[in-house]
């Protein structure tokens, strides 16, 4: 598995295409979410991706403070490939957009997450911080990552 994390200017245009591709492959069909994904907030973020060869097998979007939340940096569109789940690669690539989130930004991490993978993180050290709402027609909950003093 490679790894790579690139600004929206570094990405070819073929990354960019397996981006999206998967994205729709997701959220649109697996989840029946008609939804804009593209929202103007990858201009702005890292792009954590997760390779098996030509196979983009994970990926999510690391966004500074400021894009999504105005104190917190955020991590989104957090998706693994339907054939690499059952795996550990969702964790692993949680694991590493947090560490990214307090490298690059040295800032607390809010995300609205899906309600079902509440406990997925939670157990990655995430909690509920406030009431659930529908995003895109999904039950959401906002949750956050604090370690700052």
């Amino acid at each position: 598995m490679n790894i790579s994390c690139l600004t929206f200017d570094q990405l070819t245009t073929t990354e960019l295409y397996k981006i999206i591709q998967l994205r729709e492959e997701v959220f649109v069909l697996e989840q029946k979410c008609a939804y804009v994904d593209l929202d103007n907030k990858d201009y702005h973020a890292q792009h954590l991706m997760y390779w098996d060869g030509e196979d983009l097998a994970a990926y999510c979007r690391i966004l500074p403070k400021g894009v999504s939340y105005d104190d917190y940096c955020s991590i989104g569109r957090v998706l693994v490939k339907e054939t690499h789940r059952g795996t550990g690669l969702g964790i692993q690539l949680m694991k590493d957009s947090i560490e990214r989130c307090k490298f690059s930004y040295n800032c607390n991490i809010k995300i609205s997450a899906q309600t079902y993978l509440s406990k997925f993180y939670g157990d990655l050290g995430f909690v509920q911080c406030g009431e659930g709402y529908l995003e895109d027609q999904l039950p959401h909950i906002p949750m956050k990552l604090e370690w700052k003093p």
